[in-house]
């Protein structure tokens, strides 16, 4: 099995042909279908809140946000063709593709781009989306419907040039359930990698499946990785981890998303949280 369709977010937040730079350097390796989809806000979603206003007011408002709307969704599009031709990427709107190369298409709807994530992307083998803003956040909502909502990988692009993606690639071992089904979905990536080493922290907690067995388990997929271990508190496992997967050279780091619902919202773990803040390389996370 491969990596064949990729789902992109795009909006207005200049993030978009990074993004697209991460998606493209993976679909290189699997000649990947690369979905880019924009979503517009809904016009009533500009009408004030709490606030009584004639229908006049509220038809100018609601006119101004569909033509606000239009507006930004074929600017939009206009610089993803550019980025298509700068790219040598082939737009094709219907399957199946021509041979193993790269393609491309656009699609635009209306909601929320969380919501529409979250629909979407349970149709896909992969979602690529922006590494959220530390200061404003935004993109948090996107990550989170992407991870705990498709059951797809999902891979948090930093805002850094990428040049490659998986190729090697290291792989964040705890034993759990999440991490197991990291590996599981990201075997046609580990695959294709020319290089997989795998980190186990210990934290002198007993593991219920060690490193040694996911190597027993590689090895039947042919795939020969590399094992490091290193010691830390179960308090501080996500700032040694990237320092780890750094010093091992790794362009990419997997990882399974820790997560569990507090009053109706989710709420990723601590390990979870501090990559996604603090990462500087790729990470493809698995929830």
């Amino acid at each position: 099995m491969a990596i064949k369709t990729i789902l992109v977010p795009i909006r207005g937040d200049g993030k978009g042909e990074g993004v697209l730079d991460h998606a493209c350097a993976l679909a290189a390796r699997f000649g990947s279908h690369i979905q880019a989809i924009h979503a517009r806000a809904q016009p009533e979603e500009y009408l004030p809140f709490g606030t009584l206003i004639s229908a006049g007011m509220k038809e100018t408002i609601l006119q101004s946000a569909i033509a606000n709307g239009e507006e930004e969704g074929k600017r939009f599009r206009e610089l993803f063709n550019n980025y298509c031709t700068k790219n040598d990427l082939s737009i094709l709107d219907n399957p199946p593709a021509p041979g193993n190369r790269v393609t491309a298409s656009w699609r635009e709807v209306v909601g929320k781009q969380a919501t529409v994530i979250a629909l979407r992307g349970r149709l896909t083998d992969l979602i690529c989306v922006p590494k959220p803003d530390k200061e404003t956040r935004l993109g948090v909502n996107t990550l989170e419907s992407a991870l705990l909502e498709t059951g797809k990988l999902v891979l948090m692009a930093p805002a850094l040039p990428a040049p490659h993606v998986g190729q090697h690639l290291a792989i964040a071992w705890s034993g759990s359930a999440e991490s197991a089904r990291a590996v599981s979905l990201a075997m046609p990536l580990l695959n294709t990698a020319k290089k997989v080493t795998v980190l186990e922290a210990d934290t002198g907690e007993p593991v219920a499946l060690a490193a040694a067995e996911l190597v027993d388990h590689l090895r039947w997929h042919n795939i020969e990785p590399e094992v490091i271990g290193f010691k830390t508190s179960g308090n501080d496992v996500g700032g040694p981890l990237l320092d780890h997967a750094s010093q091992a050279g790794a362009d990419t780091l997997l990882m399974g998303a820790f997560g569990h619902n507090r009053h109706r919202e989710f709420v990723l773990g601590g390990v979870t949280q501090h990559v996604i803040a603090n990462a500087r390389l790729p990470i493809i996370f698995a929830h």
